[in-house]
């Protein structure tokens, strides 16, 4: 059933097998449901597996080739440490009511992408980089009907009938490229304040955006450049060795165009109107222990579009354990 994501997991474990397996290694397992927050539609479900690779002053890792396109753009001199995440990840995007063969024209379309990701963040003493490659495929050969379809009669839920209507096939691709500054922290690092700035380019979505997240907790400085795996989906905002934070945050976005939303890049499919202009927030909590970390958070925007609210609304859960 899942065996689309199974190749990829397999492609994903042949490039990471040159990496170092110490103690520096991270595994995590991020769910994303709509579920979490007491909705069965729009942004449906989404599940990623992640390899990550921690560097320190001993040892800074340099980008991998698949960061050739935007890693001219960072300043390697002063880097302090490096973190390396390779993610591969499945999604699906449903209509409000998924027992309708014919879903209504001027709804969210029924898509699906298997995607594989890799980023890497350059981190500094206040400040962090991130530049990140994306590609996959969405359409019918993502495998998304067959993995709701299954898992819908697993726990005996209504099967989805609109699949026949989904996006069709289509490779897409996103490079993006962020920064993230630590603007303040309190004297004994318990609360901190983030400031992001973020682009993206592709056929999967095209977006600038900025944002602001509040920290309380314990050993903050450790994690701050965390939040920057949160876009590409490797993960959200981590705690490690013991630290745990508390996080709120709010994200000011502008959409050039997405593929969920916009439909088929070179045909013609479903697609809706929607505010290009977007504010999101979130909260959370980070919590870890030596070798374990576990994040639980809440993102919602678009709270003004109805259009496409329910896509940009969901919970999420990411655990990830060293290796």
């Amino acid at each position: 059933m899942l065996y689309r994501l199974c190749y990829l997991l397999a492609l994903l474990g042949i490039a990471v097998a040159p990496l170092k397996a110490d103690e520096s290694n991270w595994f995590a397992v991020t769910i994303d449901n709509d579920l979490l927050v007491g909705n069965d539609d729009g942004y449906t479900n989404g599940i990623y597996f992640s390899w990550f690779e921690v560097g320190d002053q001993n040892e800074r890792h340099l980008p991998h080739w698949l960061a050739a396109p935007l890693s001219w753009s960072l300043d390697m001199e002063s880097v302090k440490t490096s973190l390396q995440a390779y993610s591969v990840g499945q999604t699906m995007v449903t209509p409000e009511d998924i027992t309708i063969e014919n879903p209504p024209i001027n709804e969210i379309p029924y898509s699906g992408a298997l995607l594989f990701n890799y980023t890497y963040i350059a981190v500094e003493e206040a400040h962090a980089d991130s530049v990140g490659t994306v590609i996959g495929v969405v359409g019918p050969s993502s495998g998304a009907e067959a993995t709701q379809t299954w898992f819908h009669d697993l726990i005996g839920a209504n099967e989805p009938e609109g699949w026949d209507t989904q996006l069709q096939d289509e490779i897409v691709f996103q490079l993006s490229r962020a920064r993230l500054w630590r603007s303040w922290s309190a004297s004994d690092d318990r609360m901190d304040l983030l400031v992001l700035g973020d682009a993206g380019l592709g056929t999967l979505s095209s977006y600038v955006a900025s944002a602001m997240l509040f920290r309380f907790g314990d050993d903050l400085h450790r994690t701050f450049a965390t939040p920057l795996l949160i876009n590409t989906r490797s993960a959200n905002p981590a705690a490690i060795e013991g630290g745990w934070y508390l996080f709120a945050g709010v994200r000011f976005e502008y959409v050039f165009n997405a593929i969920y939303i916009d439909g088929n890049t070179f045909r013609d499919s479903r697609s809706i109107d929607y505010d290009q202009s977007q504010i999101g927030l979130t909260t959370g909590l980070a919590y870890s222990w030596e070798n374990v970390s576990i994040t639980f958070a809440l993102y919602e925007s678009n709270i003004s579009d109805e259009a496409t609210r329910d896509i940009t609304r969901f919970g999420t859960l990411t655990i990830g354990w060293r290796y």
